[in-house]
């Protein structure tokens, strides 16, 4: 491929990208709201799994999510004080 159809070609490609951006930003300004809760929640879901065995909760993927508790323990204060407990329920964890 030549040079000049190279640029073209990357040329329509940064186009394109942008229409993507601009589509993507008009149908989601009215649900930014929404689309942010929902993410909250489903992070806040993924932390409970991860946290299950230390909780309490049986969990036969513990093995595998214990690769995951660096992840989680970033937010752990803000994710135990949405789920309404003022302090951590964990006893090997202090962050309050």
């Amino acid at each position: 491929m030549s040079d000049q159809r190279k640029g073209r070609a990357q040329r329509v490609w940064a186009r394109l990208v942008a229409a993507n951006r601009a589509f993507e930003e008009y149908y989601a300004r009215g649900f930014s709201q929404a689309i942010a809760r929902e993410k909250r929640d489903e992070d806040d879901f993924f932390t409970l799994v991860v946290l299950g065995e230390a909780l309490g909760v049986p969990d036969p993927a513990a093995f595998y999510n214990a690769e995951l508790l660096p992840y989680v323990f970033e937010d752990f204060h803000a994710w135990h004080r949405r789920m309404g407990m003022p302090r951590t329920p964990l006893d090997h964890i202090s962050c309050c």
